[in-house]
């Protein structure tokens, strides 16, 4: 296991546990026995940062990871999780849920408490209901040891949450080779990095999907002189940058587990070459080649004025497109029915065309989602 400097933690792997997805049983409820063995596996192998939050599995993932740490594991790791601003409506909605959180995972304090999932919107809410103050009192009265935030946002967000607050310790955004110019960004993470504020990677494979390359892309890599499989080519990647202290990934299964370790072994700063680089960038390039709709996600077209959530459907047919996944797609289109969002309620009023900075055909593409021939050859002319 690699280790770097964390800030005021000291040394931390360069591999940290992420606990979204833990093992589960038929039901889809936390298979309790095996997530305590696989979070131990982990930290014997010498991860010693782990990451949960609220939302967790419902909440069993706190509760799951507090019995793992039993038994002398909790003094081997230093443990994140995560204030759901969602749930937030006033000042001392801060303090029960931390408190409800220390008694889920049976502990008197967490080393790291962030902030969930930010964007512009949401921290400037928390800031004026007043999480600063509560972040000084949980400080003070010992229940947290450290602060930060959890970022899902772009660039000029980032740099405002970055720039608000002196007293970050640390931000965790998702980065990987395809969302290199996505959400916070690799100029946003350089810029975090001269504010010496440490780096946290989440979605390095970016939900599993860099685990395994469709035809195009795996060809690159086959005929590379250097043969690495998919998911080393992606940890490489985040690896490769000297802001990015811990990389978490959430493991599943002890092959995982086991894997990965051996993996990081070797996951240094500077580890990629000129060439390394190189194939890289065309990694990413021919995954956005398959990409079926111009958009960028802006949201200049929303909202629409019959709630077509145009944005979320196009980067669904995107994703579908690029990993060569379109039952995933079906899946996730069925939710937006359900939330009547779908693209069988636009009424072609052109509106969003109108708004569209990438003067986009919108109707047309709505039309052929709606007809079931997105994914067809020249479905859009």
């Amino acid at each position: 296991m690699q280790y770097n400097q964390f800030g005021k933690l000291g040394n931390k792997s360069r591999l940290g546990l992420g606990t979204m997805r833990l093992p589960v049983n038929a039901d889809g409820s936390v298979n309790e026995d095996e997530a305590i063995r696989l979070i131990r596996l982990a930290i014997d192998g010498g991860i010693n940062y782990v990451d949960t939050a609220y939302p967790y599995h419902g909440g069993a993932s706190e509760v799951t990871v507090g019995k793992a740490l039993k038994d002398g594991y909790r003094e081997k790791v230093t443990l994140t999780t995560k204030l759901p601003c969602w749930k937030v409506e006033k000042r001392e909605d801060m303090d029960a849920i931390l408190d409800e959180q220390l008694r889920r995972l049976d502990l008197p304090y967490v080393d790291m408490y962030l902030l969930h999932a930010l964007d512009i919107g949401r921290y400037r809410k928390m800031r004026e209901l007043g999480y600063k103050e509560f972040f000084e009192s949980a400080l003070k009265d010992g229940r947290i040891r450290h602060v930060g935030f959890s970022f899902h946002d772009g660039k000029d967000a980032f740099l405002e949450i970055i720039d608000d607050f002196d007293a970050w310790e640390m931000a965790q955004i998702q980065f990987n080779y395809l969302d290199d110019e996505s959400q916070a960004t690799e100029a946003g993470l350089k810029y975090a990095g001269r504010k010496n504020i440490p780096i946290v990677v989440m979605e390095p494979l970016r939900g599993g999907n860099l685990a395994a390359l469709p035809g195009n892309v795996r060809a690159l890599t086959e005929a590379y002189p250097v043969k690495r499989g998919a998911v080393e080519w992606a940890f490489r990647y985040v690896a490769d940058y000297e802001e990015v202290k811990v990389i978490l990934s959430g493991m599943s299964t002890m092959e995982q587990v086991k894997e990965n370790l051996k993996l990081f072994e070797v996951m240094k700063p500077g580890n990629l070459s000129d060439s390394d680089r190189a194939l890289l960038r065309d990694m990413k390039a021919d995954f956005l080649s398959r990409q079926i709709v111009p958009c960028t996600g802006c949201e200049y077209c929303q909202p629409c004025p019959k709630g077509v959530k145009i944005p979320d459907i196009f980067s669904a047919v995107n994703q579908a497109s690029m990993f060569e996944r379109q039952e995933a797609f079906e899946k996730r289109y069925a939710r937006m029915k359900e939330r009547e969002g779908d693209a069988s309620r636009c009424v072609h009023c052109g509106k969003c065309e109108k708004a569209c900075p990438q003067g986009i055909p919108i109707r047309k593409f709505l039309d052929a989602v709606n007809e079931g021939r997105i994914f067809e050859a020249g479905a859009v002319k």
